[in-house]
């Protein structure tokens, strides 16, 4: 009677440690799944934040411009993004960088006659 007893325990156990072993897989799984989903908000969050900061750019230097025609560029810090506009020839280039996103716009424009037109907005890479 006793080796029945230890046999059936044997099983129990062997059981145990079938049904923990999936319940570990299963676990383990979910959790690198939310970890990717985290990962992926993040880099989407910094995508946006830096896309925004890089728009706000051009529209500092359009301000500029149309006070100063002669305005060349500068650097600032919106939103915790670095933002480097130039402007030359024409040409308007932000470039905001915020944690491991960079993102540029490049804006053409006139300036005929103390009226500033735009022709062209646009994200560049």
């Amino acid at each position: 009677m006793k080796k029945l007893q230890k046999t059936q325990l044997g099983y129990a156990v062997l059981t145990l440690l079938f049904f923990m072993t999936i319940s570990m897989a299963i676990v383990t799984g979910i959790v690198i799944v939310v970890l990717n989903n985290a990962l992926s908000t993040s880099s989407l969050e910094q995508g946006t934040v830096s896309y925004y900061s890089a728009e706000s750019g051009i529209e500092n230097a359009l301000l500029r411009l149309i006070r100063d025609p002669n305005y060349t560029g500068e650097s600032l810090q919106i939103d915790g993004a670095t933002v480097g506009v130039q402007v030359s020839n024409g040409i308007i280039t932000s470039t905001a960088t915020f944690e491991k996103s960079i993102r540029k716009i490049q804006v053409d424009y006139v300036y005929n006659n103390s009226a500033l037109t735009i022709t062209s907005w646009k994200e560049i890479n």
